[in-house]
């Protein structure tokens, strides 16, 4: 027994101390762990061995530092110059612009157009023309690619464009497509001349659990074709419908057809995954800029395990300070850091129109839960918020002041803060800004307001159960 009692103290003890050691973990977040190895300990250790630490492993971090040596060697004309935000951007915008130009060393590039596309059918629709009117490659990466109507309807446009002599690469997440990775249909791209590659594959199980960790994903969603369009936003090579989770369905999702010079930032951005899982140069990568004239400024991010921590939410405070008279966020998975929840306050608090807009019904019961711990505290700021009711709401979008706006695939949550790699498109314009405004409209029309009185007569059970998760949400 004292043998036990001795095993089960130093168990503790060792974790605690790693925990304590660690700079780069969030006090609540150390908190948070604390509270989960002292209540369940051996669970706790486990839990913490397996998905405590933010680490893609010594050898995958190296090769990604190789890989954006190489890019920033080879191809810094495509990236901008310092100097462009002060050129393009309002002054009152400029230092969220510098502060996402600091994150990759992708500068703001004028001369980009934009249009939005109607629903995730259109957008099928119109990546497909795309396809099919390709004359030298398409490059696609999905984190979800399914082998439904529209992951089939993708699929065979690569090997269509690949048999007539287009260069295709695919690429997929090895945890979100593994069905497709192992199915007929990508044996049957790779067959028909579409080069594949796995990002982040499960080529060995003991191996990653003990490098690095199983959760670690890449949720970019990318298409580049002819180095003359892209596609940005939040849908997967997937259904509306999404099958395998379809009591949840359908899936909201947004998308912005792109031309212009950002399109070559999305390009090496998606080389930089290509080249980490294929060992290939950047040599067999097609680069070219084609300004739109009349076009606005834009520039690509793209955040994850592998760049500095907290970019991501610190992309987003810099954004909501910014604002002026107004700023409306879109996002299925809400669970913000203490930077994100005090600047969405602080806008409010200053006079900014705050208008967050979640889904009614969530796929994660956790994140359901953890995001409606800080209903009453944004609510009591003076914020707005609405609880969509059709469907899962995909949509990740930020407009500020009708001029500034945020599409990609980052969530607001601990995931995207610090575990996938994520892509995005920050981008200065009236126009395609206020089609997205109207967008966000047509959501809060489908949605219910949530109002502070409602929040303060929840049951004591439930606001408990909602603050539980959510003070235990850094170690789920």
């Amino acid at each position: 027994m004292n043998v036990i009692l001795i095993l089960h103290a130093l168990l503790v003890l060792v974790f605690t101390v790693r925990i304590l050691l660690r700079d780069d973990i969030s006090p609540p977040g150390r908190l948070a762990w604390f509270i989960v190895l002292n209540v369940l300990p051996y669970f706790g250790s486990v839990t913490y061995f397996l998905f405590g630490e933010i680490d893609i492993g010594k050898r995958t971090n190296s090769r990604y530092v190789e890989v954006f040596t190489e890019i920033k060697a080879k191809a810094a004309q495509f990236m901008g110059e310092p100097t462009s935000t002060g050129e393009l951007i309002e002054r009152i915008y400029q230092p969220a612009f510098h502060y996402a130009s600091s994150i990759n060393g992708f500068y703001p590039l004028g001369a980009n157009a934009a249009q939005l596309m109607t629903d995730s059918e259109h957008t099928l629709t119109q990546m497909v023309a795309d396809i099919d009117a390709a004359t030298d490659h398409v490059h696609v990466l999905f984190y979800i690619w399914l082998t439904d109507h529209a992951g089939t309807q993708l699929a065979q446009a690569l090997i269509c464009a690949a048999q007539r002599g287009v260069t295709c690469r695919a690429m997929a997440d090895g945890l979100g497509s593994r069905a497709l990775i192992k199915s007929e249909l990508w044996q049957g791209m790779k067959e028909s001349g579409v080069q594949v590659a796995v990002a982040l594959p499960f080529k060995n199980l003991i191996h990653t659990l003990l490098t690095s960790r199983l959760d670690l994903r890449n949720h970019r969603k990318i298409t580049v074709i002819d180095s003359r369009i892209t596609y940005c936003g939040s849908q997967n090579a997937a259904d509306p419908e999404f099958l395998v989770k379809e009591r949840y369905g359908p899936w909201i999702d947004i998308m912005l057809r792109l031309e212009g010079p950002v399109v070559a930032q999305n390009q090496l951005l998606f080389a930089s995954d290509w080249m980490h899982s294929t060992g290939e140069s950047l040599e067999v990568i097609t680069l070219k800029a084609e300004p739109v004239e009349g076009g606005f400024p834009a520039h690509v991010m793209g955040v994850g395990p592998t760049e500095r921590r907290g970019a991501t939410p610190q992309l987003f405070s810099n954004l909501f300070a910014c604002a002026e008279h107004r700023l409306t966020l879109t996002t299925p998975y809400f669970v913000p850091d203490a930077t994100v929840l005090d600047a969405l306050c602080a806008a409010a608090y200053r006079g900014v129109e705050v208008t967050l807009i979640y889904p009614k019904v969530n796929d994660s019961w956790i994140v359901a839960a953890a995001s409606r711990s800080y209903y009453h505290r944004l609510l009591d700021a003076g914020c707005v918020i609405y609880e969509h009711r059709e469907g899962l709401l995909h949509s990740k979008t930020l407009t500020v002041d009708g001029k500034v706006s945020l599409i990609g695939s980052s969530n607001l949550d601990l995931r995207s803060f610090g575990l996938n790699f994520e892509n995005n498109i920050l981008l200065q314009d009236e126009t395609i800004t206020q089609a997205i405004t109207e967008r966000q409209q047509h959501y809060i029309d489908q949605s219910d307001e949530v109002t502070l009185s409602e929040v303060l007569a929840w049951r004591h059970y439930q606001r408990i159960w909602h603050n539980v998760i959510a003070t235990i949400g850094p170690v789920l």
